[in-house]
C-alpha cells in the first residue's frame, strides 16, 4: 500500500488510490473511484462510486464528492462545500440514471460552504468564494461570489485578484506572471 489511510477510514474494493495520498478519520472511499497521487482527503469525507480525482487534490473536512464529479489536478475543495448530482431530486423517484456531471478544472478552488449545482464546469484556476452557489459555468481564472454566484473579478494561478491596465494586461503580485484579458477571457501569457 503506497497511500496512508487512518484506521477509521473505510475503503471499498475496486478503488484506485495514487501514491502518497492521505485519507483521514471517518472518511469513506466507495467502489470504483479513482484518486490520483499526493491527494489529501480530510476527515468525514465521502468519495462516491466513479468519482475521479486528479493529482494533488485537497479535500477539506465534511465534503461529499458525489458520482458524476471529476476534479482535475491541483483542485482545492473547502470545508463543508457541497456538490449535487441530480437537478430535481425526489425521495420517491429513483434518478440514479440521471446523474449530471460536474467538472472542476485544474487548479480551481471552491471555498468553504459553497454549493455547486450539478451539470456545471468550474474553469481552471477559478476561485469560488465561501458560501457561493454555482448555478452556471465559471470561466477560467474567474472570481465568483454570492447566491447565485456572480463574477466579481479575475484571479491569478496563485489566487491573487488581478488588476488589468489599459492594454488588458495584469501581473500576479506574488508570482510575477502576466495575464491578458481579451474578449471576456483571461489567459496566462508569461510565467
Amino acid at each position: 500500500m503506497s497511500y496512508f489511510a487512518h484506521p477509521t477510514a473505510v475503503i471499498d474494493e475496486n478503488c484506485i488510490i495514487g501514491d502518497g495520498t492521505k485519507i483521514w478519520h471517518f472518511s469513506h472511499i466507495m467502489s470504483g473511484c479513482v484518486i490520483g497521487e499526493q491527494c489529501n482527503i480530510g476527515q468525514n469525507v465521502v468519495i462516491s462510486p466513479q468519482v475521479v480525482l486528479g493529482r494533488n487534490v485537497k479535500i477539506q473536512n465534511n465534503v461529499s464528492v458525489y458520482t458524476g464529479v471529476i476534479c482535475e489536478d491541483d483542485v482545492f475543495l473547502g470545508p463543508s462545500m457541497v456538490f449535487t448530482n441530480v437537478v430535481n431530486p425526489r425521495s420517491h423517484v429513483n434518478r440514479k440514471n440521471e446523474y449530471a456531471s460536474t467538472l472542476v478544472r485544474k487548479g480551481a478552488s471552491i471555498g468553504a460552504n459553497a454549493t455547486v449545482v450539478c451539470g456545471n464546469e468550474i474553469g481552471e484556476y477559478a476561485l469560488v468564494g465561501a458560501g457561493a452557489v454555482i448555478t452556471k459555468a465559471v470561466k477560467p481564472f474567474a472570481l465568483v461570489v454570492g447566491n447565485p454566484a456572480r463574477q466579481t473579478g479575475w484571479v491569478s494561478r496563485n489566487g491573487h485578484k488581478l488588476t488589468f491596465n489599459d492594454e488588458g494586461v495584469a501581473v500576479c503580485p506574488e508570482a510575477g506572471e502576466k495575464y491578458k484579458l481579451k474578449e471576456g477571457l483571461v489567459k496566462l501569457i508569461s510565467e
